[in-house]
C-alpha cells in the first residue's frame, strides 16, 4: 500500500490531542505487572507496541511473540526471567537481528536461565525458571541501550536483595533511565544514583492511579509541520511542561526555526516566532535519539546544514536509521552523510529539499514514515507501507487530515 499526501496551502492551524507516551506507558505497564495490588492507568498509549506488551503480560505461559516491539521484547525478557516455568520469547525477523545479549547475560549473572535458540546474543530466547539471590551487584555497558538498564532497574525491587548496577562507559539516552527511576519513585521505590552507580533495595511497589503524559516523540512531527508552515496556530493536547521525556527538548530546539511553544493548562500552543538567522545548526542526540530523523528532515526542508552527533543507537533500531535517512533524503536532493567522529556516530545534513513527488520507503520503521510526511507541505509525497505508524502513533494520518492534508491510497 502507498499513501499520497498533499496540502493545498502552507497553513497549520488546528487542535490535536496526542496519544499517551509509549515510553511511559510501557514502563507503567511493567510496574503494574510487578505490583501486588491493582491500580488504574489513564490515557495509556494506543500504540501497537504498548498493546503488544499489555497482551503479553496477560499471558501465563507458552510462546510470547513481541513482533517488532523492541522495548516490549527487552522488558519482557526481564519480566519472564522472574516467572515460573520455561517460556519462549520471540519476535519479527528484524527483531532477530537486534542484539539482546548484554541484557540476557546480565540476567543470567543474577540467576536467570536464558538461552539463545538461534544466533548467540539475539532473539529468540528460551527463558527458564531462575535462581535469584546469590548476586546483587552487576556491571553493564551503558553505551548500548538504555532499555537494557531500565529493564533491570524495574525488576530490581522484587529481587531477593535488590540490585546495585554499575554503568560502564558513556551513558546513552540518560533521560530514559531517569524516566524509569522517576516512575519507580512515583510508585514508592527509593533509589540512589551516585556517579555511575544506581542502587535499589528490596521493596514493594505501591499501587497508585496514574495518568500518562502525551508523547513528545509524536509531537516532533507536528513541530516539523510548524517549522515548514507560513501561518501557524496549533494546539497539541496532553503534553506536560515538567516532562519525564527527553524529547521535550524539542520546545527549545525548534525556536531556531521560528516555532514558539507556549505551555497552557492542557498542553502546548505552537505559533510563529522570529527564526534565528542560521544557515547551520549542531545537536547531540545522545539523550533524544528518537527525534533525530525528524530534525534531519527539518534541516533538509529548510535548507539548513545540520551536524548531528550521538547517533550510535540509530543503527540498531527498527532499521539502520542512518542508512535509511541517507537513502530517502537523497530522493529530495539532500545529503545525509556519516562523518568521522572521535566516538559514536556523527552525520551531516546538507542541501535543500526539492519535493517532486518522491516515494519514500519506510523500512518497517514507524519513524521513517512520520518524519518524511511533513514534506507534503512543499509538494505531493508518497509513503510506502504507511500503516507502519501504528507501532507508536495509530492516529497519525487522521491527525494530518484534521490539519488540512489530503491522504489518499494510490
Amino acid at each position: 500500500m502507498i499513501y499520497q499526501l498533499k496540502k493545498s496551502d502552507p497553513t497549520v492551524v488546528g487542535d490535536i490531542t496526542l496519544d499517551g507516551s509509549k515510553s511511559i506507558s510501557n514502563r507503567v505497564l511493567l510496574i503494574h505487572a510487578l505490583c501486588q495490588d491493582n491500580f488504574k492507568i489513564d490515557r495509556l498509549s494506543t500504540s501497537k507496541d504498548t498493546k503488544t506488551l499489555q497482551q503479553l503480560l496477560a499471558l501465563s505461559d507458552g510462546t510470547y511473540d513481541a513482533g517488532a516491539a523492541g522495548t516490549t521484547f527487552r522488558f519482557m525478557t526481564a519480566y519472564l526471567a522472574l516467572q515460573p516455568g520455561t517460556q519462549i520469547l520471540t519476535g519479527s525477523e528484524r527483531m532477530k537481528q537486534r542484539p539482546v545479549g548484554v541484557l540476557a547475560e546480565a540476567l543470567n549473572e543474577l540467576g536467570a536461565d536464558i538461552q539463545f535458540l538461534e544466533k548467540t546474543g539475539y532473539p529468540p530466547l528460551s527463558i527458564g525458571p531462575g535462581n535469584f539471590g546469590s548476586v546483587k551487584e552487576l556491571k553493564i555497558p551503558a553505551n548500548i541501550s538504555s532499555q537494557f538498564i531500565s529493564a533491570l532497574l524495574m525488576i530490581a525491587p522484587v529481587l531477593p536483595d535488590g540490585l546495585t548496577l554499575h554503568l560502564e562507559g558513556d551513558i546513552v539516552s540518560r533521560p530514559y533511565i531517569q524516566m524509569t527511576l522517576s516512575l519507580m519513585k512515583r510508585f514508592g521505590i527509593a533509589y540512589q544514583w551516585i556517579g555511575p552507580t544506581i542502587s535499589i533495595g528490596k521493596q514493594a511497589y505501591q499501587a497508585k492511579d496514574f495518568t500518562v503524559e502525551a508523547d513528545w516523540s509524536a509531537a516532533s512531527y507536528h513541530y516539523a509541520l510548524a517549522a515548514f508552515s507560513k501561518n501557524l496556530d496549533l494546539h497539541l493536547g496532553g503534553l506536560f511542561e515538567d516532562s519525564l521525556q527527553g524529547d521535550a527538548v524539542l520546545a527549545e530546539m525548534m525556536t531556531q526555526f521560528g516555532v514558539n511553544t507556549e505551555f497552557v493548562a492542557d498542553g502546548i500552543v505552537l505559533t510563529k516566532g522570529k527564526p534565528s538567522s542560521i544557515d547551520s545548526c549542531q545537536w547531540n542526540f545522545i539523550n533524544c535519539p528518537d527525534i533525530a530523523q525528524t530534525l534531519a528532515v527539518v534541516c533538509g526542508g529548510l535548507g539548513v546544514d545540520g551536524y548531528f552527533t550521538g547517533l550510535r543507537t540509530l543503527k540498531i533500531k527498527e532499521t539502520d536509521r542512518v542508512q535509511a535517512l541517507q537513502n530517502e533524503l537523497e530522493k529530495v536532493n539532500v545529503n545525509f552523510s556519516e562523518i568521522e567522529a572521535r566516538q559514536g556516530v556523527s552525520c551531516q545534513v546538507k542541501g535543500t529539499a526539492k519535493v517532486d513527488q518522491p516515494t519514500f520507503s519506510t523500512y518497517e520503521d514507524h519513524r521513517m514514515a512520520m518524519a518524511f510526511a511533513p514534506l507534503a507541505i512543499f509538494g505531493t509525497v508518497r509513503i510506502e507501507d504507511p500503516m507502519v505508524v501504528v507501532k507508536s502513533y495509530p492516529a497519525f494520518y487522521e491527525d494530518l487530515k484534521k490539519l488540512g492534508f489530503t491522504v489518499e491510497t494510490v
